[in-house]
């Protein structure tokens, strides 16, 4: 009998979407990206900006490097997954820098910086450069949503407490906190707090998923 042609969407394949959602997440369990996590967090805006750029980046650089994994010389290859991930940020940037000029100067360095994102590297090399297109394309998707839920979170909380605001609209003023007394947190936008908030996540995270935690 003729092997039947595995569906696109079969539980393996599925699983390169959502592990790195849960299970393999890029920053609550790899601790990867860090950076970017903690310097585009104050505002949420900013945080769904870079989400979708990181997004964008991460799968068109895992399917390119797919297409040409049997054509790269392996002395060469980091070199190459550089330039490819270099020319998508460099597109990136210059379409926040048309659309979104604002956004674009809060993130300031961190567009730029996609280029040495541990997790783009770490995807291209550990992954597109020995698999097929279309895994790669479900694996850079399931890490980016996996990055960018985790800074999106962040921000919300972030501008939450700290300014009071959700994408600028003053919800705490709105629903009457300060008439009743409450001050806004200052600390919660400054970068030390954005590295204990991400503590914390982590902490959540592994509480729920005990087999994450290795054994002593």
């Amino acid at each position: 009998m003729e092997n039947k042609k595995e569906s696109l969407f079969s539980a393996r394949y599925l699983k390169q979407l959502t592990g790195p959602i849960n299970a393999g997440n890029p920053v609550t369990v790899l601790v990867l990206g860090i950076c970017p996590t903690l310097g585009v967090t104050v505002q949420l805006k900013p945080a769904i900006v870079m989400a979708i750029s990181v997004l964008f980046v991460l799968t068109i650089a895992n399917l390119l490097i797919s297409l040409l994994r049997n054509t790269i010389p392996p002395r060469i290859r980091i070199i190459v997954q550089l330039t490819v991930i270099a020319s998508l940020v460099i597109l990136v940037d210059q379409v926040l820098k048309a659309y979104l000029f604002d956004v674009s100067k809060q993130l300031s360095v961190f567009v730029g910086l996609i280029i040495t994102n541990c997790i783009i590297m770490g995807r291209l090399e550990a992954f597109a450069l020995g698999n097929k297109p279309w895994p790669s394309i479900l694996d850079g998707i399931g890490n980016a949503a996996g990055f960018g839920m985790i800074i999106i979170i962040l921000a919300f909380v972030r501008e939450l407490f700290g300014s009071g605001s959700v994408l600028g609209y003053p919800l705490f003023e709105k629903i009457g906190l300060y008439s009743v007394g409450y001050e806004d947190n200052g600390l919660m936008i400054l970068p030390p707090m954005a590295l204990i908030v991400v503590g914390i996540f982590i902490w959540i995270h592994r509480s729920f998923n005990k087999e994450l935690v290795e054994e002593k």
